[in-house]
């Protein structure tokens, strides 16, 4: 069974998704899995899986076309309608120090860059991805797009979960899409008040919040804020709505307490719940306080213990990211348009996809050195995919030969590509909460 859905996975992306150039966008994703050890983009054309010559690999993402709308709609199509679905939203950064033709480029941050500095030039990507399992570093990409110039990653994301809440629309279960610190705001709480999916984000631990206003004495102004719940200060905290404690196996003693009816001190009509979540009580100096913001409609509330163990589950999107940077090399080609890059971003959200879909018929040969694993990494995955190629095949045609290349047109000009500017952006609001 599970064979037999990787092979129609294959066809259907074949035959819906490639639109012109198919046949060597399709073996691109296949030299991919291979898991061969390059230098350089076009050496993928080395391997046996791929037939067409090297100059095929840049041009199946220079006139390759693909249906994009379509490609994320069948991907969330494959999340099943659990009672509890739990999606990552998390972004990061294609770097191209040296790119001047490429459109979008921006200055973002990149703790995992080796340069000195954290501010790099680069593409910036938004991913919103499917964790199927805990405990596991799969994060399977359901949305993954580029954030364009005039935008952030937070109205980016914004865009993002609307549009799976739009998706999954008849799903009998929950959403609930997490986030880093990075989406523990107003701004991106405030944007899916109405979405149909629940929100759980991580906050900063020095934040103040307010509870509703009071009612209106008559006199004066009407409050806006009500009393503040400083992080920082127990003295401010009032009696929590829902408090738990309990031993957790890998957690320890732990105590969550929730409060509802909270906002930012720069938006008023945010409403969002806190949650403070304090693991290892045993120990003599346990670790500091995690701060949750959570948003739900009212007959989507969850309890406080499910809250809690679905934030860990945002985890495995960021060794997703390391992974496709590292083993499907997803920033080693040095294109010089930035639609190229898209093309080639989502043929390796396709190579991730097959590689899950495959796990499950894939034998860990493991290397001397590596330990042998009954559950199978994304990594260990790629290691031995090459071993089901004779099984699944190919959609692909053979290679037909068109003779040589007439070369360039004597008396044509040539012109170099236009050059873009880095978009910067603007200074950050210096109001605290």
């Amino acid at each position: 069974m599970e064979l037999n859905k990787l092979i129609k996975f294959r066809q259907d992306i074949y035959d819906n998704v490639l639109i012109k150039a198919r046949d060597a966008q399709f073996e691109l994703v296949d030299a991919v899995l291979s898991d061969c050890r390059i230098n350089s983009f076009p050496e993928l054309s080395l391997t046996p899986v791929h037939q067409r010559q090297w100059h095929s690999s840049y041009a199946a993402l220079e006139n390759g076309q693909q249906d994009e709308a379509w490609l994320h709609a069948y991907f969330c199509e494959q999340v099943p309608d659990l009672d509890v679905t739990v999606f990552a939203l998390d972004s990061t950064v294609w770097c191209h120090p040296r790119a001047r033709t490429l459109e979008d480029l921006r200055y973002e941050y990149s703790p995992t860059h080796s340069i000195k500095t954290s501010i790099v030039q680069g593409h910036a990507y938004s991913m919103l991805a499917w964790v199927p399992e805990a405990g596991r570093s799969w994060a399977l990409p359901v949305h993954n797009v580029r954030v364009p110039a005039p935008m952030d990653t937070i109205a980016t994301g914004i865009q993002q979960v609307q549009w799976l809440s739009e998706q999954r629309a008849s799903c009998t279960g929950l959403d609930v899409v997490v986030g880093d610190g990075r989406y523990g705001n107003h701004r991106f709480l405030g944007g899916l008040q109405d979405a149909n999916c629940a929100v759980l984000v991580r906050l900063r631990r020095d934040r103040i919040l307010y509870g509703s206003a009071p009612a209106y004495a008559g006199r004066g102004r009407p409050a806006i804020h009500g009393s503040a719940l400083a992080f920082k200060d127990p003295t401010t905290w009032p009696e929590p709505a829902e408090k738990v404690e309990f031993e957790d196996a890998h957690w320890g003693q732990v105590r969550l307490r929730r409060w509802d009816d909270l906002h930012a001190k720069q938006d008023a009509q945010t409403i969002f719940s806190v949650l403070c979540c304090e693991v290892h009580l045993e120990r003599e100096q346990p670790p500091q306080a995690l701060w949750l913001g959570y948003h739900a409609a009212s007959d989507q509330d969850l309890d406080l213990a499910t809250l809690w163990r679905c934030f860990p589950l945002r985890w495995p999107i960021e060794p997703s990211f390391k992974f496709r940077k590292q083993r499907l090399h997803w920033t080693l080609p040095q294109l010089q348009q930035t639609e190229r890059c898209d093309r080639w971003t989502r043929l390796l959200d396709i190579a991730y996809w097959m590689l899950y879909l495959g796990r499950k018929r894939v034998q860990d040969y493991h290397l001397p050195w590596q330990k042998p694993l009954e559950i199978l990494t994304p990594g260990r995955v790629l290691q031995n995919f090459k071993w089901l190629f004779p099984q699944i095949g190919t959609p692909t045609h053979l290679v037909k030969k068109r003779g040589k290349s007439p070369g360039w047109q004597t008396g044509r000009k040539r012109s170099p590509p236009p050059r873009f500017k880095t978009v910067k952006r603007g200074k950050k609001s210096t109001l605290k909460s």
